[in-house]
């Protein structure tokens, strides 16, 4: 077939992935003087956040203090302004760490970032994906798939925020996946019924029959004594999708196949609980949210024995806090595990490098850790952060004609400081 040839498109950094890590990366490289396209699959900014509809990113906060500032978080700053939204007390330490979680309006937050992405001059590429990608002597092409269908960019630096390492796979890149990965969980908003109209020891003889009869699954939620009763509390079904993979399209379809049956399996279950009758799914997001597929093999590997006990890196260029975090692959188990007080983690630059790349970083949940490390680094505060990271260093090796591993950590430490960002003080 034959296919005519097309003129290329020049970006001193392209971004790939506009969610927690990609927004953050593209607005960071355009604000350090790049030239910056951002690709993004969908029609609107945020990921996870918007599309996926865990409104609630964090933490930014340890111990009383801030650690996670910058892009990201004036995000979530001026979203949760224009909401009237009142922020927690972040200097009191919390019961329990998700009460510094901040939910804010999905719309509102989308539209944030549609505006700093305009203002600070980026170009938004929605409704696009990577099709291809090729690495050159100056940089990375990559052929781009839209409505209009194929065109070619060509990056001095790319940063990879796709969340499962879409181009670096695509460029040939060594990426891991644990044998056994974590459930996914589709979010959801339900209503129609009383809490004081439903009896928790009724609704548990009647889980224990439909078990039985295999109408629901022990694994479709996690654990809980009365399965389902705290989410009737809550206004939201707490579920897993075990057994999925998110880590290709075809894969990712069966993934929100799994997804929507689950939550079909709970819905038709609680309708059967009397006072339940009338039960209605009032939202389900369009995505179902994936824990975790790839991660890429790094110039440096996170270990949960250095997330946990807070080792700085020679290279550290964010902080990371949240506890060890594994929603268990076979049961409805979660493994949580806290660092000590006063304890918080650091992120290596190095983390953000595939193995021998000279121009491509990569940035969000799959920077190179090992699985535990990664079930906590994976939120969306951390992400942020890397991808504020990986923008900014993206921006000074192609304005310094350097590889992403030449750059200087002092420049790549100033820069971000310059932007807002808390770069980690080394011993």
């Amino acid at each position: 077939m034959f296919v005519k040839e097309r003129k290329v498109k020049e970006y001193d950094v392209v971004v790939v992935g506009g969610g927690a890590a990609g927004f953050t990366a593209a607005i960071q490289a355009a604000k350090a003087g790049a030239k910056t396209a951002l690709i993004e699959k969908n029609g609107l900014l945020g990921g996870t956040t918007t599309v996926g509809a865990v409104n609630y990113p964090g933490l930014f906060h340890a111990w009383g203090k801030q650690v996670i500032a910058g892009i990201g978080w004036d995000a979530v700053v001026r979203t949760a302004e224009l909401e009237g939204l009142k922020l927690p007390d972040f200097s009191v330490v919390p019961e329990r760490h998700w009460q510094h979680q901040i939910r804010i309006n999905r719309f509102l937050f989308a539209a944030v970032l549609d505006d700093l992405c305009v203002t600070t001059g980026v170009d938004l590429r929605l409704h696009e994906i990577t099709a291809a990608a090729e690495q050159t002597d100056s940089g990375i092409l990559l052929t781009v798939a839209g409505k209009e269908g194929l065109s070619v960019l060509h990056a001095s630096k790319v940063v990879d925020a796709t969340g499962d390492a879409d181009v670096c796979g695509l460029l040939g890149f060594e990426r891991i996946q644990s044998e056994h990965k974590q459930p996914g969980t589709l979010i959801n908003e339900i209503d129609g019924y009383e809490i004081k109209d439903i009896n928790p020891h009724k609704l548990k003889q009647l889980y224990e029959a439909a078990l039985a009869k295999g109408e629901i699954r022990i694994t479709d939620h996690p654990a809980s004594d009365i399965p389902f009763y705290h989410d009737l509390k809550g206004g939201a079904i707490s579920m897993h999708v075990p057994g999925i993979n998110g880590g290709s399209s075809s894969l990712r379809t069966a993934a929100e196949l799994e997804a929507r049956q689950t939550l079909m399996r709970i819905y038709k279950f609680l309708r059967t609980v009397p006072g339940c009758e009338q039960l209605k799914i009032r939202f389900a997001a369009s995505e179902c949210g994936i824990r975790e597929t790839w991660r890429i093999k790094g110039e440096e590997t996170i270990s949960e024995e250095a997330y946990l006990n807070g080792y700085v890196w020679p290279d550290a260029v964010c902080y990371s806090y949240y506890p060890i975090d594994l929603h268990h692959p076979s049961s409805n188990v979660i493994i949580k595990k806290y660092p000590a007080e006063h304890v918080v983690a650091t992120i290596p630059y190095k983390a953000l490098i595939p193995v021998q790349s000279d121009h491509l970083l990569v940035a969000g949940r799959c920077i190179s850790g090992d699985q535990m490390a990664n079930s906590a680094y994976r939120v969306q505060a951390t992400c942020m952060a890397t991808g504020q990271a990986a923008g900014a260093a993206a921006a000074l090796a192609a304005k310094n004609n350097v590889t992403v591993k030449d750059l200087s950590y002092k420049e790549l430490s100033d820069c971000l400081k310059q932007h807002g960002a808390i770069v980690p003080k080394r011993g």
